[in-house]
């Protein structure tokens, strides 16, 4: 791993993101208006001006603002990674970026657009017409791609909470495979438009007992805990083999050993009991590694600090480490950031490598 990059709510910037959480900054507030008769008012939100992040007017009008956030992160990557572009090797240069939902807020702004205008033709008129490439879930990372001229293997992941960590995970296979030499790899999500949070607040499982306190809002595995508090945001890594790293003189941050993935088979939102899935899914990674539990030194929990993934977590927790499990550091960096979908796994690999610890696993 040799680059980073973020957006997040408490700052613009992987570095920077790090150190404002070491300070114990919240990126949680109250959202806008439109949420005053939500149940859940509170939310990730950042303040992100497209333009000073290095973006093209042609780029902003064309793409949604989750595309804004990817390329702004890909570009701090690119740089924290002293990337020369011009001695890479397209060909063997891919991209990976995840999101859950897209760019939402083009489809709900058309909707709207095309409503009033009583559809058929003057419907059809009030479309814009780069509705359908920027609502869809992969142009961030084709954008990327065309940003960086990268031609390696390219495409989306959209698995819900998991797809930045699976996007990267996905980016580790095809370096080991021999499909390319270096990978841009992460998520980004914006979702935090009208529609789509009354939508999440119609399943219930966001906190609203805060409205007034939003610091207080996203505590994960406190007994208070009363559901997670949604955000928005992206993070990218840039993985190389360690050949490539080495040959060029890139500053390595850490090896990316081990990955795992399972599903648990149980219900679309709620957990297996005692963590069952994410038990297999911590011992596959390990295995992928060639680690033991006494390896692992500290965790990065999903934490997403509902009552029901906060328990079955810490139930899988104790299960893959057994005694070892109370020697861990464990935490959750939503509890400054919030829930940002799509892009947490992506965040959480960017934000936590300053931590030194021997090993590091993160769940999602």
């Amino acid at each position: 791993m040799t680059g980073i990059g973020a957006v997040t709510p408490v700052a613009i910037g992987g570095h920077e993101s790090y150190d404002a959480m070491c300070q114990g900054k919240s990126g949680i507030r109250k959202l806008p208006s439109w949420a005053d008769e939500y149940p859940a008012q509170l939310a990730g939100y950042i303040d992100f001006d497209p333009k000073a992040n290095g973006l093209k007017s042609k780029t902003i009008s064309r793409n949604g603002r989750y595309t804004h956030f990817a390329l702004a992160a890909a570009g701090q990557a690119v740089t924290d990674a002293k990337l020369d572009l011009a001695t890479v090797n397209q060909d063997r240069f891919g991209c990976i970026i995840g999101s859950g939902i897209g760019g939402v807020e083009w489809f709900e702004d058309n909707c709207k657009a095309f409503e009033a205008a009583g559809r058929g033709y003057n419907g059809l008129r009030s479309v814009q017409q780069f509705l359908i490439p920027a609502l869809i879930s992969n142009t961030a990372s084709g954008m990327v791609a065309i940003q960086y001229g990268a031609k390696g293997p390219n495409y989306c992941v959209t698995t819900a909470c998991a797809s930045g960590t699976h996007a990267i995970g996905s980016a580790l296979k095809h370096l080991r495979d021999g499909e390319a030499d270096i990978m841009l790899a992460g998520g980004s999500e914006a979702a935090l438009t009208p529609l789509c949070f009354a939508g999440f607040c119609a399943l219930t499982a966001m906190v609203s007992k805060f409205n007034e306190s939003p610091e207080k809002a996203s505590r994960p595995f406190d007994k208070d805990r009363a559901g997670f508090v949604m955000a928005e945001g992206a993070g990218v890594i840039i993985l190389e083999t360690e050949e490539h790293a080495l040959a060029r003189g890139a500053t390595i941050y850490c090896e990316l050993a081990g990955y795992g993935a399972s599903c648990d088979a149980n219900h679309i939102t709620a957990p297996a009991p005692e963590g069952e899935g994410l038990k297999r899914c911590m011992e596959a990674a390990l295995h992928d590694a060639d680690c033991t539990p006494a390896d692992v030194g500290y965790i990065n929990a999903h934490g997403t600090s509902t009552q029901l993934n906060d328990k079955t977590e810490t139930q899988a927790i104790k299960s893959v480490f057994g005694d070892h499990a109370k020697n861990l550091k464990i935490s959750s960096i939503k509890s400054m950031i919030g829930h940002s979908l799509g892009a947490a796994g992506a965040i959480e690999a960017v934000v936590r490598l300053p931590i030194l610890f021997p090993t590091l696993l993160s769940i999602h």
